[in-house]
């Protein structure tokens, strides 16, 4: 009998794995100058954090010498309305220019304005801001000079922008016509507040100034915010589908619009109590609205976006903008029972730190890792401080209940200048040097 060898079974072998190409090494490089015009993003970014901390270090400074009176800080100018005007027209601006100039022309498909030629403008703005918080010590003069300084630059800005969308064929401007329209308000509104400061009419300056908050850095962030967030929204979550009617632009703008008209209604009043049908009206308008803007978040996935941390900060920055409202609206109530500003400037600074604020960290940030070649996340320490703000935020609202200790207000303060010079310093690292994959921008 012939011999058997015993069968060995054969098992198949899974097919090998593609070798893959390694990964480029990150693009290294010193810090430069001329680095900073390789796109617009990153000038406009660093000149918006240099005014950003130099305005956040200078008002913990007022609010540690009104506590303690250790600096003997003397003034020639309103101290409130010179930290009102350079956080509205001093580093917006030049943060909606790094944003601007770098999505702008996709939105409008025309080509992109060289970094170089915002030089001059944001130059303008950043100098001027700068001279005028030493004018606010030194001499009315030289303020007023930072003032028209800023002016120039931000008409400057604004004209090139609007140059933008007059080359633009494409039918759907409506954003960016926007914007435009808002940033006019700007200019007129900057220069309204350096003829008030002229004047010497703080009031009247204070007026424009908290006009171009509503008719120009609100117009210009929620039309940002309807055309963006839905987009970043469904790229990342499927579940959630892209929906931004354009209802929802025009209820946005009207806010925005009825605020204004409130705040110079409010002025032509006798008094502060005079037209109380007028207040009612603008409590129901202002619940509407909140409420509405709340009810968007939650459509818009405010919850869903939470798993993502870089899209939760852009989701919880919005639903400040209902909440700034609808405390706006318990702080009108409160005044009309009571005859005193319980709640004092909260709703501002729910507006001001809560929405704007919020939004300007989760949006910097997504621009600055997408444009320097690294992913688009938010890492432990950019999660961290988005969330000290928001403790910072409610410290703010804490201090502006009427009766609270000086202290609090500087507390905040201090928190808000933490949070933002660090966050400064990570990014401003990052617009002198190359990308990190080695591509041009």
């Amino acid at each position: 009998m012939p011999d058997v060898k015993p069968s060995v079974p054969i098992q198949p072998q899974p097919p090998a794995a593609p070798a893959r190409a390694p990964r480029p090494a990150p693009v290294t490089g010193p810090w430069q100058l001329r680095t900073l015009l390789a796109a617009p993003h990153r000038l406009g970014f660093l000149l918006a954090m240099v005014v950003l901390v130099a305005a956040s270090v200078w008002w913990l400074l007022v609010q540690a010498d009104r506590v303690g009176g250790w600096l003997g800080l003397g003034y020639v100018l309103s101290p409130t309305l010179a930290h009102a005007a350079v956080m509205v027209f001093g580093f917006m601006p030049l943060f909606f220019s790094g944003f601007l100039f770098t999505a702008g022309p996709n939105w409008l498909r025309v080509e992109p304005l060289p970094a170089a030629r915002l030089l001059g403008p944001l130059l303008l703005q950043a100098g001027g801001w700068l001279v005028w918080l030493a004018g606010v010590h030194l001499g009315a003069g030289l303020a007023l000079a930072g003032l028209v300084l800023a002016c120039a630059g931000l008409g400057w800005m604004v004209a090139l922008f609007w140059q933008l969308i007059g080359a633009s064929a494409v039918q759907d401007r409506v954003h960016a016509r926007a914007v435009g329209i808002g940033g006019l308000v700007g200019v007129a509104c900057l220069a309204g507040t350096a003829l008030a400061v002229l004047a010497g009419h703080d009031t009247l300056a204070l007026l424009m100034v908290r006009t171009a908050l509503w008719g120009f850095i609100v117009v210009t962030y929620v039309s940002v915010a309807h055309r963006m967030i839905p987009f970043f929204t469904a790229n990342v979550l499927p579940m959630i589908e892209l929906w931004r009617p354009f209802w929802v632009l025009w209820l946005m703008l009207g806010v925005a619009a009825f605020e204004v008209l409130a705040l110079w209604v409010d002025h032509a009043a006798p008094s502060d109590s005079a037209w109380p049908l007028w207040t009612v009206l603008v409590i129901a308008v202002e619940l509407a609205a909140g409420g509405v803007l709340l009810w968007l978040a939650v459509v818009w996935g405010v919850v869903q976006s939470l798993k993502i941390r870089l899209l939760a900060m852009l989701h919880v920055g919005f639903a400040w903008l209902g909440v700034a409202l609808v405390y706006s609206a318990a702080s009108q109530g409160l005044w009309l029972l009571t005859g005193r500003p319980v709640l004092g400037l909260g709703a501002l600074h729910a507006l001001g730190m809560g929405f704007l604020g919020s939004i300007m960290i989760a949006m910097v940030t997504r621009v600055s890792c997408g444009h320097s070649g690294r992913a688009l996340v938010a890492d432990n320490v950019v999660w961290a401080l988005f969330w000290a703000l928001q403790v910072a935020v409610g410290v703010r609202l804490v201090a502006a209940v009427q009766g609270m200790p000086l202290a609090w207000t500087a507390l905040a303060a201090l928190l808000w200048t933490a949070v933002v010079t660090a966050w400064a310093l990570r990014y401003a690292n990052w617009y002198g040097r190359p990308r990190i994959d080695g591509k041009a921008g």
